[in-house]
């Protein structure tokens, strides 16, 4: 055995009650050999009164494991909960398309016997860290598991976005926003506005725009060790919309600056030892169809 987990914590989709016979069963198997905490939203849903629950940002100090049971969103949501714990991290799929979360519904207690005896494939994914600076302060500050995406907000026009590398300009665009997406992220948004697929090992961010007036502006792969910045190049006020996977940073104005780059700590994912990054996009993105090797 790899590992001995102790406490497991589970992160469900609160917002959906379809699931929580799902999440009572997963809670139900796992107590008869371990400690389980539930977070305090997820606990809410669910019937029975006697379940240990503790909120969310406090669920990575009590555990040395976590099980986000939904969908990619929950998956993401559980990521910035607990990466800076350093414990890794199950998903459970309930949702549509699942990218993330690798275990079914009707595979849940076997494979997470499985795992929980140290039969697993483990992987280290990056986030990326966005800063907000406003007269040279840092005015916010937010994690992303996929993308940072800077777009333009109530306005009908596009936006004018500069763009430096390490401090060495890179570009100018003209164009509705600008995904920096890392590889976790490039079967998501940056996927649907022509960025290329990477592979999760792959030590690299991609800078897509959005929408772009020249249409020679094409989506660039750069070293994840990069730190990149944003700022706007306006003859008028603008506002922008920064949004770090769904969590929205709004009013940003022409002055601010936007930094964005690796956080330094990785989310720990354990995957089924049979899964297979290749396997899981044939099977999500329907390639192949008809085909049988």
């Amino acid at each position: 055995m790899r590992t001995l987990f102790n406490t497991i914590g589970i992160i469900g989709k609160h917002s959906d009650p379809r699931i929580a016979k799902t999440i009572a069963s997963v809670h139900s198997f796992l107590c008869k050999n371990y400690r389980v905490i539930i977070d305090s939203k997820t606990a809410a849903a669910l019937p029975q009164s006697s379940i240990e629950s503790c909120e969310l940002k406090l669920l990575g100090e009590s555990c040395d494991l976590v099980i986000a049971i939904g969908g990619d969103g929950t998956f993401l949501a559980a990521t910035r909960a607990i990466v800076n714990f350093k414990i890794p991290l199950i998903g459970i799929n309930l949702g549509r398309l699942g990218f993330l979360v690798d275990i079914s519904p009707n595979e849940i207690q076997y494979k997470l016997y499985d795992i929980l005896q140290g039969k697993y494939l483990e992987e280290q994914r990056y986030l990326l860290q966005a800063k907000i600076i406003r007269d040279n302060q840092v005015i916010h500050q937010e994690t992303a598991v996929n993308e940072v995406v800077i777009h333009r907000w109530v306005t009908p026009s596009m936006i004018e976005i500069v763009t430096h590398i390490n401090g060495v300009y890179l570009n100018s665009q003209r164009s509705d926003g600008l995904i920096i997406s890392t590889p976790t992220g490039s079967t998501a948004y940056s996927l649907s506005a022509g960025g290329p697929i990477l592979h999760p090992s792959l030590n690299a961010l991609i800078l897509v725009p959005l929408n772009p007036h020249t249409l020679s502006n094409r989506p660039i792969v750069i070293d994840d060790t990069s730190e990149i910045e944003i700022s706007f190049c306006q003859t008028k006020q603008i506002n922008a919309l920064v949004t770090c996977d769904h969590l929205e940073i709004p009013k940003v104005s022409i002055n601010d600056k936007i930094l964005i780059k690796r956080f330094p700590i990785p989310i720990r994912i354990l995957h089924p030892e049979e899964h297979d990054f290749f396997n899981t996009l044939r099977k999500k993105l329907n390639w192949s169809s008809g085909y049988h090797n």
